[in-house]
């Protein structure tokens, strides 16, 4: 059976990045580095959300993205075959279901990591 990608309009706007790379913006938030130093991560209609899914650096524009929104940005592919965590400031890990929306505003919430399932999961 193949996988249909949808077709997330919004993900247009997405763009994916290396650390090295510098984008010109002065409203880039690093949700990474605002847990690690315990700041308050802002919001706002011009605010960009950087965050990392295993080890890529990913921008996005909304704070608030499904569980499988991320996956897909990631190229985990089809989102029904991966686990997707949540690491948060402390080591504490949590996992976050498909449909799940994620705060990326919400204090403590580092960065994003990635399992494959085996076809017993899921």
């Amino acid at each position: 059976m193949a996988y249909a990608m949808p077709n997330y309009e919004h993900f247009k706007s997405v763009r994916k990045h290396t650390m090295n790379e510098q984008l010109n913006t002065e409203e880039l938030i690093d949700i990474e580095t605002f847990a690690k130093e315990g700041k308050k991560v802002p919001v706002g209609p011009k605010i960009r959300y950087q965050i990392r899914i295993d080890s890529d650096r990913y921008a996005i524009n909304y704070k608030d993205p499904t569980g499988r929104e991320l996956l897909i940005l990631a190229n985990k592919n089809p989102p029904e075959g991966f686990r997707l965590d949540q690491k948060l400031h402390g080591g504490a890990t949590r996992k976050i279901e498909l449909y799940e929306k994620v705060d990326l505003a919400q204090p403590g919430v580092e960065r994003f990591i990635t399992l494959p399932l085996d076809a017993t999961e899921g």
